[in-house]
């Protein structure tokens, strides 16, 4: 465990620093979504990477999540930082009652469950207009403040969602090495041997669900409250789509690989703009490439790839 409180430590001190070398604000401003990524993606990973749960509709909870948050500040005039707990809350619940119903289904039958979901929050965001604002969109959302500091600049909103990114990590990390953690594993192995090892698989499975939308609500809070403005279009299936592969992508059941993952569908984009009409085909042969040849996720796939290289080395060598 010491090992793994230095290797967080590392981790936040390069967080810390990376906005110092960074020089535009356009940079920060991706940097920040990563971090809203990483939040969605260890969420959907203590699901999905743990408990071996499937899920496509949690971009669902991270638009609930801001539009709780947006409409209890907008038009209710709720202090932002009361709407994300109280909006948080209110996602857990909801989540933790279809959980129970949903949770019963496996494999495609709990995917397609879970993608209806989404695409029902989707359709709602859409057709609620005089609370939502519709196709339009939800304005003038307020930033959030601490006294006299107030977050409305993409350095400080940078910390601020880091800030909750590192919680996250930290809370997954200690996730994984409890005895809740060890259980959501042996779920994931075989649900019927954990059951008759006094393992309560089915409420594990809704707490987990529960408290995994907890989290996308969170993060979607903090992109409400930081961009100021929503719109539905930002919490569609394709973004459950990009968040599943984000967790596949970093490595099922890895604390940092979330974030790898994270990092890599988020930025990646954005390096390849330069590449006209061929980004998208070298986005996705990259995807490919990366599942054929690190199918374990890049946490486990690069030290895989080195011990491929050490021994195929060492067998030349010997011949």
């Amino acid at each position: 465990m010491k090992r793994e409180l230095l290797k967080f430590l590392a981790f936040a001190l390069f967080v810390c620093l990376v906005p110092l070398a960074c020089r535009g604000g356009y940079l920060i401003n991706v940097l920040l979504f990563v971090g809203i990524n990483t939040m969605l993606a260890i969420a959907l990973n203590l699901l999905l990477g743990y408990a071996g749960q499937i899920s496509l509709g949690h971009a669902g909870f991270f638009g609930l999540g801001a539009y709780l948050s947006g409409i209890l500040t907008v038009t209710y005039g709720w202090n932002p930082w009361l709407a994300m707990p109280a909006a948080a809350a209110l996602v857990g619940c909801l989540a933790g009652l279809l959980g129970f119903p949903i949770l019963k289904l496996r494999g495609h039958y709990l995917a397609m469950a879970t993608l209806g979901m989404g695409i029902i929050i989707y359709i709602v965001f859409n057709e609620t207009i005089e609370l939502t604002g519709g196709p339009s969109g939800l304005s003038g959302i307020a930033n959030l403040s601490i006294g006299s500091l107030t977050f409305d600049s993409d350095c400080k909103n940078y910390y601020l969602v880091w800030f909750f990114a590192l919680v996250t990590v930290l809370f997954s990390l200690n996730v994984a090495n409890s005895r809740i953690g060890r259980a959501l594993k042996a779920i994931n192995d075989s649900e019927v041997a954990a059951r008759v090892v006094g393992v309560n698989a089915r409420l594990l499975k809704v707490q987990i669900f529960a408290l995994s939308a907890i989290i996308c609500s969170l993060a979607g809070s903090l992109y409400a409250h930081c961009m100021t403005f929503i719109s539905p279009a930002s919490f569609g299936f394709n973004f459950s789509v990009e968040l599943l592969t984000m967790v596949v992508i970093g490595g099922l059941g890895s604390v940092y690989g979330p974030f790898l993952g994270a990092a890599l569908l988020t930025l990646l984009p954005e390096i390849l703009r330069g590449a006209n009409d061929y980004d998208i085909v070298i986005y996705g042969a990259l995807l490919v490439l990366m599942v054929m040849f690190m199918p374990g996720g890049l946490v486990r796939g690069f030290p895989e790839l080195r011990r491929r290289l050490a021994k195929r080395k060492g067998g030349v060598e010997h011949a």
